[in-house]
């Protein structure tokens, strides 16, 4: 799928993805501001996290209204239905799924009522592990369904299971039963809260308003905004903010172990993570593969934009020449119109073509972040020797992809993955290329100026650092299976608004109910 923001992944096939990125979030308390503005430039700013759904929930203090759908955030969203979303504070949410398919039931922020009458809506950027066991817990219960099939609504309707208790009491009920990787916006009518893993995988961020506060996916969203940055929000951290000011509480020790393909690719270059640039990380990476893959070559190249930090510092460690040699298309979006399977074998010109007078007659080095299944690679490798390149090195600014990812990235299962069935030798064969190089672990590793130990790298190594279920309780499509096995049914579809109760509004296919967006008081 083409980036939400113009810029590429990895598939040349829709139907044979590489790796897709984790969702984005944003929340904001800051009674005077347009909240849902201010939203939306988060939002905006976090779109290449993901593109398949984006929403809003705006509380006023009495009541909170959800707008949301699938599409891109400018899709969603339009200058009168952000007029319409009033309020003193909000959440948002870009959707990638990785925990049920891409719905409308599914996009976010979930909404959902205590019997009490106060009302919780949720964002989420991570993957839960255990959500079979808490689809169960749920069902045990009683506590109904609402027709999503995301371990972000299970989480929802266990917040929403205290009647007798605060939002923020229950969370610290809740939140501790969670296994996996999270960093949840929610709010209720007054609040807003923010909270992240023990393991601090997915990224969260704390920033300062001159009237209020910010969190975020990245800090990115709160330069956008005009928010300075305070902090990260700390593993195993609940934030909660109101009129009262901010408050911090443990719910978990922290074991600090940070997703190392943010680094790589799922970052913007401009964000920083746990005190380093992501763009000078992604130039150290690329002297770092310099100096242990060093070719004789004329142009050193990136595949934009992804690759451009990585042969930046390749080009200027090895000495060799930095050029331009596959051109972007600007313009490339999300498309809804699907190609046959004829024009789907050309679908990589759609995004980029070979700058011919550049590479005709030189040895080139292309520049990558990742390789997946290949397909990208060896379509590149083949478009650059039709232009007249002499020789095509790869070079990879990550070491070889050979496991999948169970916290929030959805990568390709590990038989898809072509370094997990062939040697770096038999990648090499495959993409076509005349040498192939991918930077080391230890050498991306020291790139980003964290300890080992404080790196989630499984992608990488296999070793994950949150247990895994036994059997097969566990991918993206896992409470569609145990729905139906512990409810005897499929979940509903077709549903296009629901209640905070949880019971479905059946609706006509549009975003909102006919009086509006879907509000709780």
């Amino acid at each position: 799928m083409p980036r939400g923001d113009g810029r590429l992944s990895h598939d040349l096939d829709p139907q044979r993805p590489g790796p897709q990125d984790a969702c984005g979030v944003f929340g904001v308390w800051a009674p005077g501001e347009e909240v849902a503005n201010l939203t939306y430039f988060g939002l905006y700013a976090l779109q290449h996290r993901g593109q398949e759904a984006a929403g809003i929930a705006v509380s006023d203090g009495a009541s909170v209204v959800v707008y949301k759908d699938l599409g891109l955030v400018a899709q969603v969203f339009d200058e009168p239905t952000l007029a319409s979303l009033r309020g003193h504070l909000a959440i948002g949410h870009t959707r990638y799924s990785t925990t049920g398919g891409s719905t409308w039931e599914n996009a976010q922020p979930t909404i959902r009522a205590t019997s009490a009458g106060t009302t919780v809506a949720l964002a989420h950027n991570g993957n839960l592990v255990n959500s079979a066991d808490l689809q169960r817990e749920v069902a045990d219960r009683g506590l109904g369904s609402d027709g999503a099939t995301s371990d972000t609504s299970l989480v929802t309707m266990l917040l929403t299971s205290h009647p007798d208790l605060s939002v923020e009491a229950a969370a610290l009920e809740v939140l501790p039963k969670l296994r996996g990787a999270f960093s949840f916006v929610f709010m209720d009518e007054t609040t807003l809260y923010a909270a992240r893993d023990p393991h601090g995988v997915r990224p969260l961020v704390l920033g300062r308003l001159e009237r209020g506060w910010v969190v975020a996916s990245e800090t990115a969203a709160l330069d956008i905004v005009g928010a300075s940055v305070v902090r990260e929000v700390e593993p195993g951290e609940l934030i909660a903010i109101d009129v009262e000011g901010l408050r911090s509480t443990r719910f978990a020790a922290p074991e600090p172990k940070g997703c190392l393909f943010e680094y790589v690719y799922i970052a913007r270059p401009d964000a920083t993570l746990a005190g380093r640039n992501v763009h000078s990380t992604r130039v150290q990476i690329g002297r770092q593969l310099a100096k242990e893959h060093p070719v004789e070559a004329d142009l050193v190249i990136p595949v934009p934009e992804s690759g451009t930090p990585a042969a930046i510092g390749y080009a200027e460690a090895s000495g060799i020449t930095y050029g331009a040699g596959l051109m972007k298309n600007p313009y490339v979006g999300r498309t809804f119109i699907q190609p046959s399977q004829t024009l789907r074998q050309l679908g990589i010109r759609l995004k980029l073509n070979p700058l011919r007078e550049n590479v005709r007659g030189k040895r080139v080095v292309v520049v990558d972040d990742s390789i997946v299944r290949g397909n990208t690679q060896r379509a590149i490798v083949r478009m650059l020797r039709e232009a007249g390149a002499l020789e095509v090195h790869v070079r990879i600014s990550s070491p070889p992809v050979t496991w999948p990812c169970f916290y929030g990235i959805d990568f390709a299962t590990r038989a898809e993955l072509l370094a997990n069935g062939l040697d770096n030798e038999g990648v090499r064969r495959s993409i076509g290329a005349d040498t192939l190089g991918y930077v080391s672990l230890p050498g991306l590793i020291a790139a980003t100026e964290q300890p080992k130990t404080r790196l989630c790298r499984a992608c990488f190594d296999g070793e994950y650092p949150i247990e895994l279920p036994a059997g097969n309780l566990i991918g993206k499509h896992v409470l569609e299976g145990v729905g139906r096995r512990v409810t005897g049914a499929a979940p509903e579809a077709g549903a296009r608004s629901a209640s905070a109760g949880g019971e479905q509004a059946a609706t006509p296919p549009l975003v909102a109910t006919p009086g509006g967006p879907t509000a709780h008081p």
